[in-house]
């Protein structure tokens, strides 16, 4: 397989956001412990311009990790607390009648917390579908529309949504055309105990770890377009389609597994997300070209909201996550 690769003007570039994301990622872990996995899937989504639900119990981090994210990025964040009486305009904003010295009213637009670059949607399955189809249009166009008047969000623009996977009494499920438009669904997983040990040794000490500003939005704007320019042999992007068709039940390329207990599978963007991910961890890894290793670590994160299990997957208890390493494990890389 010929392997196409940067060209040699650009590796000093690369290697210069390989750097940025080592440091970021160590700066980030000053304060937060034990997560990796999900630090390394945040950045990914920022430099892929993409979207992340994060699922986890509470007390786990989540909100944490988002707000040290945006301080060490040196972006703006806003934390939306999702409820069921939150209303579109409580998110996006509205017009609003004001009056001048001159005692002359004017119709202004009031802007609201969507107006950030990281956004923190907490628990957003505790909206209703009206309030989480606002959220979607910011999401997909990154641009809000308020009488008619569009209003373009500052780049760059992520959202970071959490939901509990246990309490679900009065939740609104996230339809799965939302679900799509996330690039990742990262799990945090519970601690181990050393982990927790460290936890306590920080948090309960006289003072927090001092963190530090150590990138802009020059700097993420820059990284994002170099991502864009590696390489992909075409025997790695037909691998990254092969496992998007092998999840639909109907398709040749289907897994026994697949047939069995899904309904549904992925969609494109599902591919494309493999990809653009692949090339963010084929750089994190020193390399810059895709490779087939850097597509199977994205398969799970990037993959796993997009498949609907049938009812008989769901009866039997089997996970998105099993179906995924099931098609991991059995097709071949070329």
């Amino acid at each position: 397989m010929d392997t196409p690769t940067l060209p040699k003007q650009a590796h000093k570039e690369a290697q210069q956001t390989r750097q940025h994301i080592t440091t970021v990622s160590s700066e980030i872990s000053k304060a937060i412990v034990g997560h990796e996995e999900i630090i390394e899937g945040v950045l990914v989504c920022l430099l892929c311009g993409g979207h992340a639900l994060i699922e986890g119990v509470p007390g786990l981090g989540k909100t944490y990790l988002i707000k040290t994210l945006g301080y060490v990025l040196g972006l703006a964040t806003s934390r939306i607390q999702f409820t069921p009486d939150l209303m579109p305009a409580d998110i996006i904003g509205t017009n609003v009648l004001t009056q001048d010295e001159g005692g002359k009213q004017h119709i202004t637009f009031q802007k609201g917390p969507i107006f950030a670059q990281i956004i923190l949607a907490d628990e957003i399955n505790r909206a209703t579908p009206k309030t989480q189809a606002a959220l979607l249009e910011a999401m997909q166009e990154q641009n809000v529309t308020v009488g008619g008047t569009s209003y373009q969000l500052d780049l760059p623009f992520m959202v970071l949504a959490t939901q509990n996977p246990i309490e679900m009494e009065g939740t609104y499920p996230l339809p799965e055309a939302q679900l799509d438009r996330f690039f990742y669904k990262l799990s945090v997983r519970f601690p181990e105990a050393a982990h927790i040990a460290e936890i306590v040794n920080r948090t309960t000490g006289e003072s927090l770890p001092e963190l530090r500003q150590v990138l802009s939005r020059e700097n993420i704007l820059a990284m994002r377009h170099l991502i864009r320019e590696i390489p992909v042999a075409d025997a790695v992007r037909d691998y990254a389609v092969q496992i998007v068709l092998a999840t639909h039940p109907e398709s040749e390329a289907a897994t026994e597994m697949a047939r069995k207990y899904v309904r549904y599978g992925s969609s494109p963007r599902g591919a494309q997300s493999l990809i653009l991910a692949g090339k963010v961890l084929a750089l994190i890894d020193g390399r810059y070209h895709v490779g087939f290793e850097d597509i199977k670590k994205a398969v799970l994160p990037a993959l796993r909201h997009r498949i609907i299990l049938s009812f008989e997957g769901e009866a039997e208890g089997i996970s998105a996550d099993s179906v995924l390493k099931d098609v991991i494990g059995k097709l071949p890389e070329a």
